[in-house]
């Protein structure tokens, strides 16, 4: 099957890409830059020149396909709500180049935009437009009731691994060593869903070759929830700084723009993910990544 992926080259993407081509898949990848292009031709693949903004060019890259990944975003949080309705040009985009194929097209959303007591399943959709991020998974809605086999995999808030440099984790990391002091909410009770990164790359592979009907949701999560003492207890312990717990609004001012996601409670089950497509986690988990050199090489 040949494969056009956006955001190819990304932490993620990169794993993705690396995970099609060992099974035996072709794949073309969204190359904005020069320097892109060369990465992916060194990987194995092949550069489609393009970017997210450029629709022609996704329409383009999609229909010379046989099944789409869609992985790309453009993380400006400044103008997040922007970024989004972005988003969601793209996935019309390659929905209608798709349309009436019965190709696979996979679109990558986050548990982070469901709000709920409780476990979060595949189940769940958002019934609040409040995270922008929404309208991604309300865009794959419209695109499958066009008919087209569009499914969403849900990452969660720490995909990690030895190659995330610009993930949730590096940027806490890079907070308490800037302010020399690891910092928690309250006691940290708050948890994060997490996946190690080519777990995750196999996930949408297996969602890409299943093919399902749709608008169906799969949740690339391997540990429910990981709370946020522990993240933060191990940073301060790795870097040697205190281990600080601050009330709501001293902890805005010490994380500022990521204060959002530090309070993210977001205990997220894949048993349904696993019984669907037959994925089982077998790489390290968050706390052993932290623990070990992923984040602090000797």
């Amino acid at each position: 099957m040949k494969v056009f992926v956006t955001g190819a080259t990304g932490f993620v993407g990169t794993a993705v890409v690396k995970e099609l081509l060992a099974a035996g898949h072709q794949v073309a990848g969204l190359a904005r830059s020069e320097a892109a292009a060369q990465k992916l031709i060194a990987l194995g693949a092949e550069a489609h020149r393009g970017d997210l903004t450029d629709l022609e060019s996704l329409k383009a890259g999609a229909a010379n396909a046989d099944g789409v990944i869609h992985l790309g975003f453009i993380h400006d949080f400044s103008r997040f709500k922007e970024m989004c309705a972005v988003d969601e040009k793209v996935i019309e985009a390659i929905g209608e180049a798709l349309a009436g194929t019965a190709r696979p097209f996979i679109v990558t959303s986050a548990t982070g935009v469901l709000a709920k007591n409780g476990i979060i399943t595949e189940e769940d959709r958002s019934e609040s437009d409040a995270n922008p991020r929404v309208a991604t998974e309300k865009a794959v809605d419209k695109v499958a009731a066009k008919g087209v086999r569009v499914s969403v995999v849900r990452l969660p808030p720490s995909v990690h691994g030895e190659e995330d440099k610009g993930g949730f984790i590096p940027i806490l990391i890079r907070l308490a060593r800037e302010k020399g002091q690891s910092v928690m909410i309250n006691d940290g009770a708050n948890v994060w869903p997490a996946v190690h990164q080519r777990d995750a790359a196999r996930l949408y592979r297996l969602a890409l070759e299943k093919n399902a009907d749709g608008g169906t949701r799969y949740h690339a999560v391997a540990e429910q929830g990981v709370s946020f003492n522990i993240i933060a207890t191990t940073i301060g312990e790795k870097l040697g700084v205190p281990v600080v717990s601050l009330g709501p609004d001293e902890a805005a001012a010490h994380f500022t723009w990521f204060a959002h996601f530090a309070r993210f409670n977001n205990r997220s089950s894949s048993e349904a993910t696993k019984a669907a497509l037959g994925w089982n986690p077998t790489h390290a988990t968050l706390p052993e990544d932290l623990a070990g050199n992923a984040y602090f090489p000797a």
